[in-house]
């Protein structure tokens, strides 16, 4: 399991600056569309594909800790749903919650979204229902990002513990 600690812990750490990097383009790319009215639809799109490749990769790490730590990768049609719930949650003699409510709830949002910009042709974005997103997201970035990087630092706990009980 030790491996297994280390190997999440470091995937969360690294992907981190992505994430960074999704979201400053995001909200470079928003600010330029309420510059930029003429061209706004150019910097809605690139908007757009900025916060569906953040929530990705936030839900690649949620995956990977459902299925390594979990051991239960929710499935179905409301799978995506059932994942962001199920990192909000305690589960009980193995891991704390990995988010906390407030932050799936604004995560949701982005589910949805990423959802709506993977099926559709970017012509028929909603600019108006990325408002919202666009005022949360700095709240939800910066709980997210440290909610992210306390359970890193519990996954070295644990490694630090199965260390500690192999060399017994």
């Amino acid at each position: 399991m030790n491996s297994i600690y280390r190997q999440l812990s470091e995937r969360i750490r690294d992907d981190i600056p992505d994430m960074e990097e999704s979201i400053q383009r995001s909200l470079y790319g928003w600010q330029m569309s309420q510059e930029n009215p003429d061209e706004s639809m150019i910097y809605i799109d690139s908007v757009a594909l900025n916060l569906m490749s953040l929530y990705s990769g936030v839900e690649r790490v949620f995956e990977l800790i459902a299925r390594y730590i979990d051991c239960k990768v929710p499935y179905g049609k409301s799978w995506h749903k059932n994942l962001l719930k199920q990192m909000a949650q305690d589960i009980s003699n193995l891991r704390p919650a990995v988010i906390k409510q407030k932050t799936a709830t604004m995560l949701d949002e982005f589910r949805g979204f990423r959802n709506v910009v993977h099926n559709i042709y970017s012509a028929k974005l909603d600019p108006k229902r990325m408002v919202k997103m666009m005022s949360i997201l700095p709240e939800l970035w910066q709980n997210l990002r440290a909610e992210l990087l306390a359970f890193a630092e519990f996954l070295e706990e644990l490694t630090e513990q199965d260390n500690a009980n192999n060399s017994e």
